[in-house]
């Protein structure tokens, strides 16, 4: 798990040591009158709403010019909030520099890839490299912190928002200095870059720091260096991360006693940022997601939620945005069905949420996000979503308990590298088909429809525990983690890893040797060449399951090393498709080709059944209902579209109907 050297959690205005569950959303006053105001906290407490998240992008009304401060409006909110008894989680409003600022110093804007500025207008338009961009936020921080450090109402400091989410990749002047001091420290010396990024093909050897710059768009139809390419990636999460940092030291110079967090954003392909590497930086951690339409929403929902649990290493985190319905941001926007609104909130719950808020509390009627629901929706209050937020209200008061319980964790993982996810997908690689997190949520799917919890762990975390491990195309394997895998099989572990896995090291360089490179012992198998297929292509296998994307002529190198599935058709026919290696009490298995959901599980069965891992639901129920577990308390979600009879579970006549969720504590009591 991620080291947390110092989780703290709301300060709580009152009774702070009383179990409960936040509920509440992004509040925006300032865009609404002042005489709505009243009637919001009035709607909150019906809600049930305790805290709120204010001012996130509200810098233009607090510091409306230069030298000019208006706090007034933000001190008559502050004090009716807090006279409700609703808890402030503060934003610090740097998100979106206000127009004055970018038109005084438009060098704080970002730059693309081809050398364009990226101009006001949206949001998150300033270089996280930037000094002078840093010195006006610090200011608007430091102002912040300095009024509002001592108000009652403030439970918590809500750092920018969503780092990264549009300014992840800034390819300006400061950005190529703050690249270039990066790599000193990464490397010490050009020379070392210059090994690492094995820069004498294409004559890109350097011979000072300052001639290296980001990737830059280059020559049409060329590529830049890929270790160059992977580090700025590296570089740009930790430039954002030093800027986090900067905000937060801030504010804990002035408010020592107050939590600081910031909303990450583990969703669908949002990858720009490693948060495994942020998690000890804050003293919670926070996270906005958003339900992604197709065949596995509602198992990427719970893929997402798994995995923040376990970069918060199972400690209670905060689910900062969601949505009550439509968001405003997909091509089609489609409102939640009925029972979606509580199940959405509640799988985040039960995977170690002890904050259910969303984005946002009022519907706008302006704007960018006007279309995007929110628990007033522009119908008001008499409306089927304010009954659905009312309802959850509720039954998160019922579910106070849960608070601060811990995560139990699964007996099998997961592992999720970022380091891989970067690389794996970059371009001259066999395929550009390859995605890295569809794999891996493969797989999590193939575990929920044999109803055997998983847990989705950070690969830089503590996962030997774990008495399976799945390493979906685990590309970047350093020296250490192929030890470390290699010492998890010794133990006993059985690991189980995929195609286009061990390839490179950590400075994208090739293990030589043959393929899995890193994993070739480990796994008994040799690979000379890759078979990837065309988009029309397939490979059948002698299981009746079918692969896409990729095939391997595998040769089998080491006596101990089992054949379980081959080719059937295709160039690969009759050579081998999934082996596993047992040379002990541990195994190491390789899968060669996507499956899918629907290929995996039945492989995955006999894996999981080999590594002595059983589902804990009754054999009428695994893959219709997804089990999470959260101390005394069980939780049980309908993955199918129909009733379902859980008298097995829950008692004689208990029914759990679509969309549904049902909360037990352990020995069946609902």
């Amino acid at each position: 798990m991620p080291h947390h050297p110092r989780h703290r959690w709301l300060r709580w205005p009152s009774e702070p040591d009383r179990p409960r569950l936040a509920f509440g959303a992004d509040y925006n006053p300032e865009q609404w009158p002042r005489e709505v105001w009243r009637d919001d906290v009035r709607a909150m407490k019906t809600a049930g709403v305790n805290i709120v998240s204010l001012a996130i992008f509200s810098w233009a009304r607090i510091q409306p010019r230069e030298g000019v401060w208006d706090f007034a409006w933000l001190d008559e909110v502050m004090d009716l909030l807090h006279g409700n008894e609703i808890a402030v989680d503060l934003a610090t409003a740097t998100a979106s520099p206000p127009p004055w600022l970018t038109a005084a110093h438009p060098e704080i804007l970002p730059v693309d890839r081809e050398g364009h500025t990226r101009w006001p207008g949206a949001r998150q338009h300033w270089r996280p490299t930037s000094p002078v961009f840093r010195a006006h936020a610090l200011a608007l921080v430091t102002a912040l912190a300095e009024r509002y450090g001592e108000h009652p109402a403030l439970a918590a400091w809500h750092i920018n928002n969503e780092l990264g989410c549009h300014n992840a990749y800034d390819y300006s002047d400061d950005a190529a200095r703050a690249f270039q001091e990066w790599l000193r420290r990464r490397y010490g010396t050009v020379d070392e870059l210059n090994r690492a990024w094995a820069t004498t093909f294409w004559s890109q050897r350097y011979s000072d720091w300052e001639q290296i710059l980001p990737p830059r768009l280059s020559a049409p139809s060329s590529y830049p260096n890929p270790t160059q390419q992977l580090d700025f990636k590296r570089f740009s999460s930790d430039a954002l991360r030093d800027y986090l940092r900067a905000e937060r030291e801030v504010l804990r110079a002035a408010t020592p006693d107050v939590p600081v967090t910031t909303n990450f954003l583990v969703m669908g392909d949002t990858g720009p940022v490693d948060y495994a590497a942020w998690a000890g930086e804050l003293d919670f951690v926070a996270n906005d997601h958003y339900v992604i339409p197709g065949p596995q929403a509602r198992d990427e929902l719970s893929f997402s939620a798994n995995l923040v649990g376990n970069i918060a290493g199972g400690l209670p985190w905060y689910l900062m945005e969601h949505s009550t319905s439509a968001v405003n941001w997909q091509p089609v926007n489609k409102a939640k069905a009925p029972g979606e609104l509580a199940r959405d909130s509640l799988t985040h719950v039960a995977h170690g949420a002890d904050a259910v808020c969303f984005f946002q509390w009022r519907q706008s009627a302006g704007g960018a996000e006007k279309y995007h629901s929110a628990m007033v929706p522009h119908a008001g209050e008499d409306s089927a979503v304010f009954r659905a937020v009312t309802e959850l209200g509720t039954t998160l008061r019922e579910l106070a308990p849960v608070a601060g319980t811990p995560r139990e964790p699964a007996r099998a993982a997961i592992l999720f590298d970022w380091d891989s996810w970067w690389a794996s997908e970059q371009d001259s690689h066999p395929s550009d088909r390859l995605r890295y997190r569809r794999e891996a949520l493969d797989w999590y799917s193939a575990f929920l429809e044999l109803g055997i919890r998983a847990d989705v762990v950070p690969a830089s975390g503590a996962w030997e525990r774990y008495e399976l491990v799945v390493a979906p195309i685990l590309y970047v394997v350093p020296r250490p983690l192929a030890d470390r895998l290699d010492a998890y099989v010794g133990a006993g572990g059985h690991l189980v890893t995929t195609y286009f896995s061990g390839i490179v090291d950590e400075h994208e360089h090739v293990w030589l040797g043959g393929y899995p490179g890193a994993l070739r012992d480990l796994l008994g198998i040799r690979i000379e060449e890759f078979g990837p297929l065309l988009d029309d292509e397939t490979a059948e296998l002698d299981d009746g399951s079918t692969g896409a994307l990729w095939t391997d002529r595998i040769d089998i190198v080491d006596p101990a090393t089992e054949v379980l599935v081959r080719y059937k058709t295709g160039e690969q026919a009759g050579r081998p498709a999934v082996t596993r290696r047992a040379p002990g009490p541990g195994s190491a298995a390789y899968v060669s080709t996507r499956l899918g959901p629907a290929g995996l599980t039945p492989l995955l069965a006999t894996l999981a059944s080999r590594a002595g891992v059983t589902s804990e639901l009754p054999a009428a129920l695994r893959g219709h209902v997804e089990l999470a577990v959260r101390g005394p308390h069980r939780f049980l979600f309908n993955r199918t579209d129909r009733p379902l009879d859980v008298s097995a579970l829950a008692g004689p006549g208990r029914v759990l109907a679509p969309r549904a969720v049902m909360v037990l504590l352990h020995g069946g009591t609902p």
